[in-house]
Protein backbone atom coordinates (compact mmCIF):
# COMPACT_ATOMS: atom_id res chain seq x y z
CA UNK A 1 0.00 0.00 0.00
CA UNK A 2 2.56 2.60 0.76
CA UNK A 3 4.30 1.65 -2.40
CA UNK A 4 1.07 3.17 -4.15
CA UNK A 5 1.26 6.32 -2.62
CA UNK A 6 5.07 7.23 -3.16
CA UNK A 7 4.24 5.66 -6.99
CA UNK A 8 1.10 8.76 -6.91
CA UNK A 9 3.40 11.25 -4.79
CA UNK A 10 6.33 10.98 -7.51
CA UNK A 11 3.78 10.94 -10.61
CA UNK A 12 1.90 14.06 -9.12
CA UNK A 13 5.66 15.84 -8.58
CA UNK A 14 6.65 14.71 -11.77
CA UNK A 15 2.81 16.26 -13.63
CA UNK A 16 3.88 19.40 -11.62
CA UNK A 17 7.01 19.55 -13.14
CA UNK A 18 5.33 19.37 -16.78
CA UNK A 19 3.15 21.96 -15.73
CA UNK A 20 5.38 24.66 -14.93
CA UNK A 21 6.56 24.09 -18.65
CA UNK A 22 6.57 27.65 -19.97
CA UNK A 23 5.59 29.02 -17.30
CA UNK A 24 9.24 29.63 -15.58
CA UNK A 25 9.75 33.52 -16.05
CA UNK A 26 6.61 34.39 -13.81
CA UNK A 27 5.29 30.64 -12.58
CA UNK A 28 2.01 29.30 -11.55
CA UNK A 29 0.03 29.35 -8.30
CA UNK A 30 -0.83 26.61 -6.53
CA UNK A 31 -4.36 26.85 -7.98
CA UNK A 32 -3.03 27.00 -11.51
CA UNK A 33 -0.85 24.17 -11.07
CA UNK A 34 -3.99 21.71 -9.69
CA UNK A 35 -6.62 23.12 -12.57
CA UNK A 36 -3.54 22.17 -14.89
CA UNK A 37 -2.97 18.45 -13.61
CA UNK A 38 -6.27 18.12 -12.34
CA UNK A 39 -5.40 17.29 -8.79
CA UNK A 40 -6.62 19.39 -5.51
CA UNK A 41 -4.61 22.46 -4.05
CA UNK A 42 -3.55 20.55 -1.24
CA UNK A 43 -2.20 17.35 -3.04
CA UNK A 44 -0.22 20.12 -4.94
CA UNK A 45 1.49 21.61 -1.97
CA UNK A 46 2.86 18.86 -0.50
CA UNK A 47 4.02 18.14 -4.07
CA UNK A 48 5.95 21.42 -4.34
CA UNK A 49 6.90 21.41 -0.85
CA UNK A 50 8.77 18.03 -1.79
CA UNK A 51 10.07 19.46 -5.58
CA UNK A 52 11.64 22.63 -3.56
CA UNK A 53 13.16 20.45 -0.99
CA UNK A 54 14.75 19.00 -3.53
CA UNK A 55 15.76 21.73 -5.40
CA UNK A 56 14.02 21.08 -8.50
CA UNK A 57 11.46 24.51 -8.17
CA UNK A 58 11.29 27.88 -6.37
CA UNK A 59 8.85 29.55 -4.63
CA UNK A 60 8.69 33.28 -5.81
CA UNK A 61 5.90 35.72 -5.22
CA UNK A 62 3.91 38.04 -7.53
CA UNK A 63 3.20 41.99 -5.89
CA UNK A 64 -0.20 42.21 -8.45
CA UNK A 65 -3.01 42.38 -5.64
CA UNK A 66 -0.51 41.57 -3.04
CA UNK A 67 1.73 39.15 -2.33
CA UNK A 68 0.78 35.33 -3.79
CA UNK A 69 3.08 32.81 -4.10
CA UNK A 70 4.05 31.46 -7.62
CA UNK A 71 6.50 28.53 -8.44
CA UNK A 72 8.70 28.34 -11.19
CA UNK A 73 11.23 25.42 -12.53
CA UNK A 74 14.68 25.95 -10.77
CA UNK A 75 17.82 26.52 -11.73
CA UNK A 76 18.98 23.33 -11.31
CA UNK A 77 15.76 22.10 -13.76
CA UNK A 78 17.05 24.46 -16.15
CA UNK A 79 20.95 23.51 -16.14
CA UNK A 80 19.72 20.20 -16.85
CA UNK A 81 17.53 21.02 -19.96
CA UNK A 82 20.99 22.94 -20.67
CA UNK A 83 22.73 20.36 -20.27
CA UNK A 84 20.74 18.21 -22.54
CA UNK A 85 21.01 20.64 -24.70
CA UNK A 86 24.36 20.62 -25.15
CA UNK A 87 24.94 16.87 -25.13
CA UNK A 88 22.37 17.12 -28.34
CA UNK A 89 24.51 19.85 -30.07
CA UNK A 90 27.75 17.38 -29.16
CA UNK A 91 25.41 13.98 -30.82
CA UNK A 92 25.24 16.43 -33.69
CA UNK A 93 28.58 17.74 -34.64
CA UNK A 94 29.91 14.10 -34.10
CA UNK A 95 27.08 12.60 -36.45
CA UNK A 96 27.86 15.42 -38.94
CA UNK A 97 30.88 14.48 -38.99
CA UNK A 98 30.30 11.01 -39.83
CA UNK A 99 28.71 12.14 -42.71
CA UNK A 100 31.60 13.92 -44.25
CA UNK A 101 33.46 10.85 -43.71
CA UNK A 102 31.34 8.77 -45.26
CA UNK A 103 30.95 11.31 -47.98
CA UNK A 104 34.88 11.45 -48.82
CA UNK A 105 34.96 14.65 -47.52
CA UNK A 106 36.67 14.09 -44.34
Amino acid sequence: MARKSNTSAVARALRVLIALKGHTVYGLSNKEIANAINDTPVNVSRALDALIEEGLVDQTYTTDQGAHPTYTHSIEVLKISQECFTEHELLRARLNQKEKIIRGEG
